[in-house]
């Protein structure tokens, strides 16, 4: 009449279902967050390439960021050198600054937020900054910069 058994297994395959509905996803949205930020970096490197006087801001300026996810499904290295920036998908300890996202939402959340603020990212436990912050006051200035000047609100 009423089979146990048959119960049980499926029980265990909705389960082993919405398991790896729930890694789909996951991968899914680290994956678009690493895109859109490289794409965003991209951009930054394109306007370095054909813009001098935002290219003097790396002039002689040293610096390897590395952006992250806490659960490793998000790995960006940003390189400035020799007045160069390189846009690398892998993980490095050797960095200067590392901004640690949550997981992939979490960093989309932040690319995507009309106002970037990421003193709220850290307080809500979204975000977390290892290593020398100047760095990433020059990066945050870098990228303002040319926020400001896209919208037409450059100074």
């Amino acid at each position: 009449m009423f089979d146990i058994e048959r119960l049980i297994a499926g029980l265990s395959m909705d389960k082993a279902l919405d398991r790896l509905g729930e890694r789909l996803l996951k991968s899914l949205e680290d994956e678009t967050a690493e895109t859109f930020l490289e794409a965003l970096l991209a951009f930054m490197r394109i306007k370095f390439m054909l813009d001098p006087a935002y290219r003097k801001n790396i002039e002689d300026f040293r610096g390897r960021y590395q952006f992250r996810s806490r659960d490793g499904g998000v790995a960006v290295l940003v390189k400035f050198e020799d007045g160069d920036m390189k846009i690398r998908e892998k993980a490095s300890d050797d960095v200067n600054v590392t901004v640690s996202f949550k997981d992939g939402r979490a960093l989309m959340n932040f690319l995507l937020s009309a106002n970037r603020d990421i003193l709220k990212g850290l307080l809500n436990n979204e975000v977390v900054v290892t290593g020398n912050l100047n760095y990433m006051y020059k990066f945050g200035f870098m990228a303002n910069h040319l926020q400001l000047e896209l919208t037409g609100n450059l100074p």
